[in-house]
């Protein structure tokens, strides 16, 4: 019979219980114990959830504390040498000074600290994981025995689970190597006896599966890559001879493609495909041929996005798996992990009856396996017990047709009337920058910020006042204003060229915008996780998106007032817009975007015309949207380069638009930044010690860049000679007078005592380069 799966379910918890533990330990009001019992707490629950709900395989060690490759990181003692550690357990503390870093105070007066390990995208989700880092003297070694702790948890809350591992090959992929001449995988040989020793503990302990994640293979990948993914396995396969332990290789967010044989051909016993992505690849395989020892676990139920799904198409998907390969050997689950949805639609009250039936969270989502799970085995019997959800698939689709609140015929229209002179600026950057520095009155090597700064506890007790309706607009705006002023006056002090109003009147930067526009659907507790503690709540675009009146001006105007400095507009991107959201299925993402670039567009003429002579329109996740494979790049860079200049293409030529990328490679997308025209775009650079300008310099970008000096993952305070030397070391590679000093990213998450004296040394370095780069 068919196999209800999950490849893993959100950690954080419906409410957010995992951060507050988190945050409440690094804080120092929750102990050790009081966190570890916190996570016991929602493991258990989510077990518990799981297995009543039907499933017949639930995962562990899906849980983190931070970050799943950092767990692995832990695991196989891959920990750094700059991180005080005994070669032994790697601790609690050891595994948050990984992630977070570490101050001086920290270190018993030893040195100025030490930096976290970078941090990036995990592949084109709006997930960050924490790189790995090897080097030769990299030793490798059972470090941390989580998974097998966990699995022995839940076992004995009486529920068996399949443990969840990142694969080897994808961990050595996912890293970075401290030499330039050194491959990761070189280090395969080392790394897998200590897998090995993993899975043969977790077989002693009586665990019938593990799950090997490899979402690497659907990534295009070298003969060597791929040779390496056959020696792991088949070394593993060795190793495991006559142990009872059967080896389930999950591959997510893509389609294998060109790896699809090696993959078939592994010495393991199931193949997890993401048919949501890549619905072919079911049909690949069969034709292919699947060996008779392997099972397919049917990644058909969107692990990604909120909508109910079709389960009579994919009811069929599933009868076609079964009639090639019988039920036995047929699982189903979510093309990926549930981490990257919400977890429960039954927290939602305020979602209209209408529209809540439109979704599916992770809890859901879960029903729905079950259910073509039961159908696909037993259809006579499991028709009457599943039918109701199949009713409400078929309803849901019918009513998303048949809305009115979707469909707009005035911004079809619109989109439908864009001509190519609404992507172009009035004249090349070469010839707007001298109009720009005088306008602006700026130095060489100008600072500014990112744009927010940090939302104090009274911050978020006013706003959350308002939305209570426990005091008065009038109220609300005048503590924001306050805000503003102080922001501004403090950023004065600072020292910094061009300022910023602080976005102390916005929560999260797809929000805020969202709810001001037509099309966009908001939830109370619909929360995933970001990074480490991060959560963002993103909105859910379902109909026709445009912009009913101003969204920023009434405080950027304000901001403006206050100082004779010039004040940065800030605006969050079309291309982000679309992908920190849960994007509608019923037309093309291009689509939608472009619909949302024009009502940014409207929101840049607003500002401008309201006295704002630069305007920073983020787009942190323009990377993130580009497809894993190469050959599918061309399509998205065209239409998101186009939205990105449809939003920022209609201002004069004094105007300065600036742009923000963070955690993102650039050498293979560098043409297509240079084409989105932005006259400055500043990217975090901190971590990775300016590494990502290479790709700048090779391609001679022609712009301006503000590369990131200060680090404002970590809250460690990034020293004066710190900071000089990441500039000098960009000055490298770029000319002073095409040069930016800036923070990696917004100062939201960090404190007003960490920020000040960061921001404070940072112009001090600004200043000690700045004479001599000058000369």
């Amino acid at each position: 019979m068919a196999t209800a799966t999950n490849l893993g379910f959100p950690r954080i918890g419906a409410h957010r219980e995992l951060k507050r533990a988190v945050e409440g330990y690094w804080n120092g009001d929750l102990t050790k114990e009081e966190l570890r019992d916190a996570a016991r707490a929602l493991r258990t629950s989510h077990w518990s959830t799981q297995q009543d709900l039907g499933l017949d395989v639930v995962p562990s060690n899906d849980f983190s504390y931070y970050d799943q490759v950092l767990d692995a990181c832990a695991m196989v003692g891959a920990v750094p040498e700059r991180f005080p550690w005994d070669g032994t357990e790697v601790d609690l503390d050891t595994y948050f000074a990984m992630a977070r870093g570490l101050q001086e105070k920290d270190l018993a007066g030893e040195g100025s600290g030490v930096q976290a390990m970078e941090m990036t995208k995990w592949f084109d989700t709006n997930y960050h994981y924490i790189v790995p880092e090897f080097s030769r003297d990299t030793e490798f070694s059972l470090s941390s025995t989580k998974v097998i702790d966990e699995y022995e948890e839940a076992k004995a809350q009486g529920v068996e689970t399949r443990p969840v591992l990142i694969g080897p090959v994808s961990f050595l992929l996912l890293g970075k190597t401290q030499e330039g001449d050194l491959d990761a995988l070189d280090l395969l040989g080392d790394l897998l006896p200590v897998y090995a020793e993993v899975l043969r503990e977790l077989a002693d302990a009586g665990c019938e599966a593990v799950q090997l994640d490899e979402p690497n293979l659907v990534l295009d990948l070298s003969d060597e890559e791929r040779a390496a993914v056959d020696t792991a396995y088949e070394a593993l396969s060795r190793q495991l001879s006559g142990l009872d332990l059967d080896l389930h290789v999950a591959t997510y967010f893509g389609g294998l493609e060109d790896n699809l044989p090696t993959a078939l051909n592994l010495p393991i016993d199931a193949l997890h495909l993401d048919l949501v992505r890549a619905p072919g690849q079911l049909e690949d395989a069969l034709d292919h041929g699947v060996p008779d020892d392997l099972s397919l676990s049917l990644g058909v139920i969107d692990g990604r996005n909120v909508w109910r799904a079709d389960l009579d198409t994919l009811l069929d998907t599933v009868e076609t798996a079964v009639g090639a390969l019988g039920s036995d050997r047929v699982l189903v689950g979510p093309s990926c992990s549930l981490l990257h949805v919400p977890v429960d639609l039954d927290t939602e009250p305020a979602l209209s009856d209408e529209m809540k039936q439109w979704f599916a969270f992770a809890t859901q989502k879960i029903e729905e396996i079950v259910a073509l799970a039961e159908r696909s085995r037993q259809p006579s019997e499991s028709e009457e017990a599943t039918e109701a959800l199949f009713a409400k698939s078929r309803q849901a689709r019918q009513a998303r047709a048949q809305s009115d609140w979707i469909n707009d015929a005035a911004v079809q229209d619109r989109v439908a009337d864009i001509g190519a002179s609404m992507t172009e600026r009035n004249s090349s950057h070469a010839s707007r920058r001298p109009l720009q520095r005088d306008a602006l009155d700026l130095p060489t090597l100008p600072t500014t910020t990112i744009g927010s700064y940090p939302q104090t506890d009274d911050v978020r007790r006013m706003r959350a006042k308002y939305k209570k309706d426990e005091i008065s607009r009038e109220e609300y705006e005048d503590f924001i204003e306050e805000q503003i002023a102080d922001t501004i006056a403090a950023q004065e002090e600072i020292g910094l060229d061009v300022l910023v109003h602080g976005e102390s009147e916005r929560g999260d930067m797809v929000e805020y915008f969202g709810r001001q526009l037509d099309g966009f659907l908001f939830t109370e507790n619909g929360w995933v996780q970001s990074y480490g503690s991060r959560c963002v709540r993103p909105p859910i675009i379902a109909g026709d998106v445009s912009r009913p009146e101003p969204m920023t001006t009434r405080w950027l105007s304000y901001a403006n007032d206050q100082t004779d400095q010039p004040v940065k507009g800030m605006l969050t991107g079309p291309v982000t817009m679309l992908q920190w959201s849960f994007v509608r299925d019923d037309q093309p993402r291009a689509e939608t975007c472009r619909q949302i670039a024009l009502a940014i567009r409207d929101e840049v003429l607003d500002l401008e015309e309201g006295g704002i002579q630069a305007i920073q329109i983020d787009e942190p996740a323009f990377r993130e949207g580009l497809p894993l494979r190469e050959s599918q790049w061309d399509d998205y860079l065209d239409w998101a380069v186009e939205c990105f200049r449809l939003a920022s293409c209609g201002v004069r030529d004094e105007t300065q638009i600036h742009t923000h990328m963070c955690y993102s490679e650039f050498n293979d997308i560098i043409e297509a930044i240079a084409d989105m025209d932005a006259d400055v775009i500043s990217v975090e650079a901190s971590r990775s010690k300016m590494e990502l300008l290479d790709s700048f310099d090779e391609f001679d970008y022609p712009n301006e860049i503000g590369p990131g000096v200060y680090d404002i993952h970590s809250p460690r305070v990034p020293s004066v000679e710190e900071m000089e030397a990441l500039i000098q070391k960009a000055l490298e590679v770029l000319d002073p007078e095409q040069m930016w000093v800036n923070p990696d990213c917004g100062l939201k998450t960090r404190r007003w005592v960490e920020v000040r004296p960061s921001l404070e040394n940072m112009v001090q370095a600004a200043e000690n380069v700045r004479e001599p780069a000058v000369a």
